[in-house]
């Protein structure tokens, strides 16, 4: 145990040095902020976002116009009757042409689908900074929970060593059994046990959250019990459900990919459709290389001298037949515009549900954190009858024990009820598409830099008493 505690001190006080706060714990923001910055997924995710960005002017490409140019050398043999006429010369040939696409409907159906799909991943980025926000979120409160969980573990500790302590000297004065002894040895056993379980899961916790940003963190600013428990506005769970039908993100996602698929279909089936092209063509060569001499000219010095050719065409392209490829790809991209529209479907099935599942949640975490703020106090009521009653001889030691148990375990439930509402409305917001850096701002105002888990984890009206409860 006394190792366990060193390795855990000594890995807070280490993280605290690495980000050169030993003495200010860290906030909330300053987390998200670390994590913002270091994260290796969201920053893959940003250049999946620039990256798909440049759909738009490849899509834009098409339409505009092409130049390209080229060079040949060529060598020319023209056989006649008699071998000595015989001709031979070697003739070099430069070309440019421009291409201006004057009706190519696939082309327009393709730009649109790329601006399309441009919004598209803006939004895909978007949800995931809003996931990693939540997650963010999630994995600091969840360093809280378990280090509220440590301290009441280790407050535990203490309280059941002192009670074998004085079940050992009533013992020795004759006024407790072995088996009084024995129960204390046994609820002190359990609670280290629980000990040991929670310093663990505090490092796990803590591991999660360096994970995010790579990089470690040290002491966080704790949740003040001035948090208020109020429910959701609009207290309405199908506003809720409507909110995130029009707000949700993914939705929205989902939304634009039918368009996509529609512009694609589109531009598939406009494969069918004649095009029109203008092309103008610049040649530089000479008479030979363009066949403008007679053969029995083939070569002769006076006929040598460079010519230059100019032409404006339109071209109309007609397709007539490719295979079935065409046809094929329309039939394809009727069954991805079926596809998508079916994944749109259940997409807005499941915002629902979310929406409902969390309004839910949040509600009967209104209801939990109230019962269980009265459970500890009736479990306060109860170690100190118990403490009572053991002292006139109507109750045993054991009695006082479990009372002390569950005194413990009420606290501990109360804190879990409170950090599950934190959790809940935050998954609310973030199920309708509105969390946001504000959400983290208003978390932020009722966290209490001076937090000490080990004095602090008790709600008020608890602190001041549960350490005078021993059995005397």
């Amino acid at each position: 145990m006394q190792i366990k505690h060193l390795l855990t001190f000594a890995l807070l006080v280490y993280a605290s040095h690495s980000l050169g706060a030993s003495v200010v714990p860290i906030g909330l923001l300053e987390v998200y902020q670390s994590v913002a910055d270091n994260n290796s997924q969201l920053a893959a995710a940003r250049e999946d976002f620039y990256a798909k960005q440049e759909a738009v002017p490849q899509a834009l490409a098409f339409l505009l116009p092409a130049i390209t140019s080229s060079a040949s050398i060529d060598k020319k043999k023209l056989d006649r009757s008699s071998p000595s006429l015989e001709r031979t010369r070697s003739t070099t040939t430069y070309q440019a042409t421009l291409r201006q696409p004057l009706f190519h409907a696939e082309f327009w159906y393709g730009l649109k689908s790329a601006e399309i799909a441009a919004s598209q991943a803006a939004l895909d980025f978007s949800n995931k900074e809003q996931l990693l926000m939540l997650k963010t979120i999630e994995s600091y409160f969840e360093v809280l929970r378990a280090s509220d969980i440590l301290a009441a573990s280790n407050s535990e500790v203490r309280a059941f060593k002192n009670q074998l302590s004085q079940a050992n000297a009533k013992l020795k004065g004759g006024v407790f059994s072995i088996t009084d002894v024995y129960d204390a040895q046994t609820a002190l056993d359990n609670s280290i046990e629980a000990q040991i379980q929670a310093e663990t899961k505090l490092e796990d916790t803590y591991e999660v959250l360096r994970q995010l940003s790579g990089r470690p963190f040290g002491k966080l600013a704790g949740l003040s019990h001035s948090l208020p428990i109020v429910a959701p506005i609009p207290d309405d769970s199908a506003e809720w459900v409507e909110r995130a039908r029009s707000h949700n993100i993914e939705l929205q996602s989902a939304q634009l990919a039918i368009s996509i698929a529609e512009k694609n279909l589109s531009s598939r089936r406009s494969e069918h459709l004649p095009s029109v092209d203008a092309v103008a063509g610049y040649r530089l060569g000479d008479n030979d290389s363009f066949g403008y001499s007679n053969p029995s000219d083939f070569g002769r010095s006076d006929y040598r001298g460079h010519v230059a050719e100019t032409t404006i065409s339109v071209e109309l392209n007609i397709p007539l037949y490719s295979g079935g490829r065409t046809s094929s790809k329309v039939r394809e991209g009727v069954r991805r515009l079926s596809e998508s529209v079916y994944l749109k479907d259940e997409k807005q099935r499941q915002v629902a549900l979310n929406a409902r599942n969390y309004y839910r949640a949040v509600m009967a975490d209104l209801d939990l954190v109230s019962s269980k703020s009265q459970t500890v106090k009736s479990s306060q009521q109860s170690l100190k009858a118990s403490v009572i009653s053991s002292k006139v001889g109507t109750r045993n030691f054991l009695d006082v024990l479990n009372a002390e148990r569950q005194l413990y375990g009420s606290v501990k439930s109360y804190n879990n009820a409170r950090y599950d509402y934190v959790l809940d409305v935050v998954r609310l917001k973030q199920a309708v598409g509105e969390l946001s850096l504000t959400d983290i701002n208003e978390i932020t105002a009722y966290l209490n830099p001076n937090y000490v888990p080990d004095r602090d984890f008790l709600p008020p009206g608890v602190a001041e008493h549960i350490g005078d409860l021993g059995v005397q």
